[in-house]
């Protein structure tokens, strides 16, 4: 076995599978890279834990990562959550008490083994990353040190669900997504004749997810558990904060290295939401590398520098022409003592009258209302983009044309930005209730708008009861809007353009009524994190080309997303095909057949019109054994109440065995 940088460590053996007894019997399944001389000379262990199945799921990154962190000299496991892959019992939600107390065991579980010495870490991306950090707030004996990527520390505020208090449509995505994973069968080849009978138990115990998100639609204590946000400091363990521009998680970094108090390091590349050593778009680094460094560091003991290293490494890419994916981004690396960079200066620039933002401080002197069609928003793309097709932000100028638009004038010399944009405002809301959605644009010389940044949030009129005692009642409600985080190197020449709207379809849910938000005269400033520091060296190897594995493609993946108009029906309809692919795993013989389709629908004027819905076909075979499962979910929803439909169809062979329907409505308790 080969390690990273070319250089043979250690020989490793793979066990591909193995239960792991909980004290409640519940089998968790299991899969181990070692080295071939752990039971002699034993190592320290890595947990990377979650519920997307080992067997076919999460495979191929798997087998780019764990092999080669065994090499090292650790023993490397992937352990599938309870009622996921072929794990016993059942998955009915995200982060439950059970799921975090299934990881303690199973740390202590591998800290006693004769392979280990007894130290423990956690590796994750996504759940995984967010199960490291709930798990070290628990505090487990020999938990020393976890690498959280792609991940955050509130599952409210800065998840797939809520932002800025707005319902987030990439709830009945993931919500769909996670019905057509949570029903698929365990490989009988490892679970044996009784494979059927726990298949038919799942489907019976598959959750309809979106309905117990909606039913917390505040920041309630639903949400708060989870959260590490709740308490910072109950995590003692070392952390290694990872993410990407083009993840949808990016603000957690800088929140963790604010507000931990333990050893912390963080890293942000140009990636979307994907390990860096596997992510797009380019440069991609010798992730398996730098992680086998921090092991290195907090489970060996070694002392190889890499705290004395400046806590933050980060990426600042050059703006390119809009596009909805890249391959790569041209760029340079950063450090820092800190994320954002505590040498940053602050450009603010003010709105002074529609369509100028003038440099410096000065005031709006005459209001500007704000309304825009529910259907504003197309090409901001989604939330998280995961997959990498064309599922990113396009040109900006179709949404500008209906938005209140704010140009500077244009850039005499390059601007560099790290950090969190901040919008603060004063306000007013024509309804009870209101969407403001911010964008920050960097507009060419040729009109052509590459999304930044942006940033939402919910704001209400002045007038409330809660803000008469702290608020200006006649002069409005003053906001503060954090956008996104960003790191950016903006040419000369070219302008920026922020971009205020009532509302983004499809990325959030509309507000139950038309509503217009109204500029105050008074401060209405935008505040730019300007990076005064300098280029290093990359300081990381070249990412290593990909590990042959037991895959066979059969059908290529491919992901078109699709944005149509009726005219006559004023109706928008954006859809989004996502061909996953086939694949037959030729070590064990599973073949895997996905399809996922997502639509979302809405009519100019009408908020009430909006309809998400997500399809999902999702196939498993080996020879004569075949078994088919069709998932579909929508959401739509009137003043009062969203309104689910979901349905779960599954075969063996071409006979029907299951069928679930829902039907379920949820009252709205916030507009």
């Amino acid at each position: 076995m080969n390690n990273a940088a070319g250089k043979r460590f250690c020989f490793v053996r793979e066990v591909p599978h193995f239960w792991i007894t909980l004290s409640d019997g519940t089998r968790l399944s299991a899969r181990m890279w070692l080295p071939e001389n752990a039971h002699l000379q034993p190592v320290p262990s890595i947990l990377e834990y979650l519920p997307y199945r080992k067997r076919d799921g999460t495979a191929f990154v798997d087998e780019q990562t764990h092999p080669l962190l065994a090499s090292h000299g650790y023993a490397c496991l992937r352990v599938d959550i309870r009622g996921t892959g072929e794990s016993d019992g059942h998955l009915l939600d995200e982060y439950l008490v059970q799921e975090q107390d299934d990881a303690l065991e199973v740390i202590e579980w591998i800290r006693t083994q004769e392979w280990c010495t007894g130290r423990v870490g956690m590796l994750g991306m996504s759940w995984g990353g967010f199960s490291a950090l709930q798990v070290a707030a628990r505090q487990p004996i020999g938990l020393s040190a976890i690498v959280t990527v792609c991940s955050t520390v509130d599952r409210y505020a800065e998840d797939v669900h809520f932002k800025g208090g707005n319902l987030l449509l990439e709830n009945v995505a993931y919500g769909g997504m996670m019905m057509s994973y949570l029903a698929m069968p365990a490989d009988p080849l490892l679970v044996g004749d009784g494979w059927q009978e726990q298949w038919l138990d799942r489907l019976n115990n598959v959750p309809l997810m979106l309905e117990n998100w909606l039913g917390h639609q505040n920041r309630d204590d639903y949400w708060k558990h989870g959260s590490v946000s709740e308490d910072y400091q109950s995590i003692k363990a070392a952390v290694y904060c990872v993410g990407g521009w083009g993840d949808g998680y990016r603000n957690s970094i800088a929140k963790m290295l604010a507000n931990l108090g333990c050893p912390t390091k963080a890293l942000i590349g140009p990636w979307i939401h994907a390990y860096p050593h596997l992510g797009t778009p380019a440069p991609a680094i010798d992730f398996v590398l730098e992680m086998v460094r921090w092991w290195d560091y907090w489970l060996k003991d070694l002392d190889n520098g890499i705290m004395d290293e400046p806590k933050a490494t980060f990426y600042i890419p050059d703006v390119l022409a809009p596009a909805p994916a890249y391959s790569s981004r041209p760029g340079f690396w950063t450090r820092a003592s800190t994320f954002p960079p505590a040498e940053n200066t602050c450009m603010t620039f003010s709105l002074t009258q529609a369509g100028v933002m003038t440099l410096g401080e000065q005031e709006l002197a005459s209001e500007i209302r704000v309304q825009t069609p529910v259907t504003t928003g197309t090409q901001l793309g989604k939330f998280c983009v995961v997959f990498g097709g064309p599922e990113g932000h396009a040109d900006q100028r179709r949404d500008d044309a209906v938005s209140m638009c704010f140009d500077t004038p244009v850039l005499a010399e390059a601007l560099t930005l790290a950090g969190a944009v901040m919008l603060e405002l004063r306000i007013a809301a024509s309804q009870q209730s209101a969407q403001l959605v911010a964008k920050l644009s960097a507009v060419a010389p040729d009109g052509a708008a590459t999304l930044l940044t942006y940033g939402a949030t919910r704001v209400r009129p002045s007038l409330e009861k809660s803000d008469r005692e702290s608020l200006d009642t006649e002069q409005g409600t003053d906001i503060l809007l954090a956008m996104d985080d960003v790191g950016v190197t903006i040419p000369m020449g070219y302008k920026l353009r922020l971009a205020l709207s009532t509302g983004s379809f499809p990325l959030l849910w509309p507000n139950s009524t038309c509503s217009a938000v109204t500029l105050r005269p008074g401060r209405q400033h935008l505040h730019l994190p300007v990076f005064i520091g300098g280029a290093i060296t990359c300081p990381f190897e070249d990412a290593p080309a990909f590990s042959e594995v037991d895959m066979e493609g059969v059908r290529a993946p491919s992901l078109t997303r699709t944005i149509s108009e009726d005219m006559g029906a004023g109706r928008v309809t954006v859809e989004i095909r996502n061909d996953l692919g086939q694949t037959v795993f030729t070590d064990h013989g599973l073949c895997t057949d996905q399809l996922v389709q997502e639509s979302y629908a809405a009519l100019h004027d009408d908020p009430q019109s909006v309809e998400a819905r997500l399809s999902s076909t999702n196939r498993l075979s080996r020879g004569d054994w075949k078994i088919e499962v069709n998932t579909s979910l929508s959401l739509s929803s009137d003043a009062e109440n969203f309104m689910i439909d979901a349905s779960q169809v599954a075969k063996l062979g071409d006979e029907e065995v299951h069928r679930r329907n829902w039907h379920r409505r949820v009252p709205r308790t916030s507009a």
